[in-house]
């Protein structure tokens, strides 16, 4: 009903409410409260419902934002929820982790004047209800087509291509070196951003749908690549990038500087209860330590939030850069400010002190020059600028590059680009290899999840339109 929506104009933008600092700073649950019904209602009915909604333009995933919007405000939550994983294999995840305020929620029209409609938690709440009424029923195929893919990866983009090409009557197997399906969204974020029995769900919905797991399996170790192949009429690479970009200057490789990955994924194993040696050493805890974080991304603002519950003496983020021109959302720097964590802008490191383990984190005042070929500011360190910060644990969270995969996966043919990731026809997603695809941060390097979940879609699509030909891995490689 239209009189439903447009309430914008006298109704302001409400997010679910927090939870207070103190408690929040003492766990790792998450922050945001649940919506309750009828604020989610009001909040969607705030739409404007544009002719050209940027909304969804913006939205890698291209969703159905107003439609869903408008069934949440007329109280069709069933309704609003099937539209919503029409486009998202996982909105409840989208909903938690996506940085709307620079994607869909920073494009809405109504943003500079009333402030945008809360789009990311409208999705969650949307989702949430569907799981806690039953909604959400696994996606069976409805006929077997006798035909097999082979997955490797069981991050975002492996799992939304396994569930496309599952719902298609593919027989699919997803490999992944980990001990549980998720990949980052279960060792890299936080469960103050996502708690982890949400991707379980997730696990245990593919698996419903008949999608058959292969934990702690990696390729080129415990199953060679060849053998792979021969396995499957189809394979897709979807292993994400992990290797940690370095930073050098002097004392660099003292102990006490560690890659913020290894950082997360220790707290992560550890409160899923896992047994975690460098963790309990205290090498990978910040318990009672100095901390300074170097990066200003999203996987920054995770250390430094996960530091502040670890019960650290003092959390600083050093970011060469200002706050406009940080990377990661900057409504994860407000709850991160809210937590007690420092922000060191305009500043990068230039050496690290300490005798065997680092003490403190010698760094240089920058200033913003000109444009760069991107576009971006470029920075520059300013002279005589010194400063020094006192250290016990220095996180690295300077972004991702590719592993070697032809390497790892001792497959010397399997072509990269000059960055490392895989290379591939983006008309087909095929690698050079036939049979062979790839999808997700393999190939476009470290980026966002709901673009891998984008990537790992269409190239379910490719694969099953190159399937359908006929096509299979040829007998060679077998």
């Amino acid at each position: 009903m239209a009189e439903r929506m447009l309430q914008f104009v006298h109704l302001p933008q409400q997010q679910p409410p927090k939870r207070e600092v103190a408690e929040r700073q003492a766990d790792f649950a998450e922050i945001y409260r649940d919506f309750a019904t009828t604020e989610a209602e009001r909040q969607a009915a705030r739409c404007s419902q544009c002719g050209v909604p940027f909304c969804s333009v913006h939205c890698p995933l291209n969703n159905n934002i107003p439609d869903w919007l408008k069934l949440t405000a007329e109280g069709r939550l069933e309704e609003a929820y099937e539209l919503a994983a029409a486009t998202n294999t996982f909105p409840e995840i989208c909903g938690r982790i996506c940085p709307q305020d620079r994607l869909c929620e920073g494009n809405c029209v109504i943003e500079k004047t009333h402030e945008s409609v809360t789009i990311g938690a409208v999705e969650r709440f949307i989702t949430d209800t569907a799981f806690d009424q039953g909604w959400v029923k696994p996606r069976r195929p409805r006929r077997e087509l006798g035909r097999s893919v082979g997955i490797v990866g069981a991050g975002p983009g492996g799992l939304a291509a396994a569930d496309a090409l599952r719902v298609l009557g593919y027989d699919v197997d997803v490999y992944d070196r980990h001990d549980r399906v998720g990949g980052l969204l279960i060792y890299g974020i936080p469960g103050f951003k996502l708690e982890k029995d949400i991707v379980l769900r997730r696990h245990d919905w593919l698996a419903e749908a008949g999608i058959r797991f292969h934990l702690g399996v990696e390729i080129g170790r415990d199953l060679a690549f060849a053998e792979l192949r021969a396995r499957h009429d189809a394979v897709l690479i979807a292993t994400g990038v992990y290797r940690p970009r370095d930073i050098g200057g002097p004392g660099a490789g003292l102990a006490g500087i560690v890659p913020a990955l290894d950082y997360l994924i220790a707290s992560n194993r550890k409160g899923l209860g896992d047994a975690v040696p460098a963790f309990d050493s205290g090498e990978l805890d910040a318990a009672g330590k100095r901390v300074v974080v170097i990066g200003g991304g999203d996987t920054a603002m995770d250390c430094v939030r996960t530091a502040v519950r670890q019960g650290a003496a003092s959390v600083k983020c050093l970011y060469r850069r200002d706050r406009a021109n940080m990377p990661g959302s900057l409504r994860e720097v407000k709850n991160a400010e809210e937590e007690g964590v420092e922000f060191v802008w305009l500043s990068a490191p230039e050496a690290f002190l300490g005798d065997d383990s680092v003490s403190a984190v010698r760094a240089l005042r920058m200033r913003l020059g000109l444009p760069d070929a991107s576009g971006r500011q470029s920075v520059e360190a300013v002279e005589d600028s010194g400063f020094t910060l006192p250290a016990d644990l220095v996180i690295k969270a300077l972004g991702f590059d590719a592993e070697d995969l032809p390497l790892a996966f001792g497959e010397p043919a399997l072509a990269v680009n000059r960055w490392g990731t895989l290379a591939i026809d983006h008309r087909s997603f095929m690698t050079n290899l036939p049979g062979v695809f790839a999808a997700g941060d393999i190939v476009r390097g470290a980026s966002l999840v709901v673009w891998a979940i984008r990537d790992g879609r269409d190239a379910a699509v490719r694969m099953h339109a190159w399937m359908q030909q006929g096509a299979r891995i040829p007998a060679a490689a077998e």
